[in-house]
């Protein structure tokens, strides 16, 4: 498994305390650093759709604005997102067996990772 996350980051934190409770070991990504890559975004865009991957609440969003996200195709949405981490909804997992998750909700990455 993959995991893009922020030290700062609260969600981060507890999606990584949740997985080391069941002992799933993660050596995290910081995702300010490097930021998933295209193919990777692609596959969460696939699988959760556009508006799932950016996050929305973060500073390189504020300051693109949600007028020229919404503008973005798909291309350029995930040029954008591969370009800067900070503009990527996280922690962001990808699952072994290629299923992404963003953000942490208990009920999802119960589903999926059990």
């Amino acid at each position: 498994m993959k995991l893009y996350s922020y030290s700062k980051c609260s969600t981060c934190r507890k999606a990584l305390s949740w997985l080391a409770e069941r002992g799933i070991k993660i050596d995290p990504i910081d995702i300010t650093i490097e930021a998933p890559s295209l193919d990777e975004l692609r596959a969460g865009m696939e699988q959760l759709g556009r508006q799932r991957l950016f996050n929305s609440s973060g500073q390189s969003y504020r300051a693109l604005g949600a007028a020229t996200v919404k503008a973005m195709n798909d291309s350029q949405a995930l040029a954008a997102l591969a370009g800067d981490g900070k503009l990527v909804k996280r922690p962001y997992l990808i699952s072994d067996n290629g299923r992404v998750l963003t953000g942490f909700k208990l009920e999802e990455w119960q589903a999926i990772l059990g």
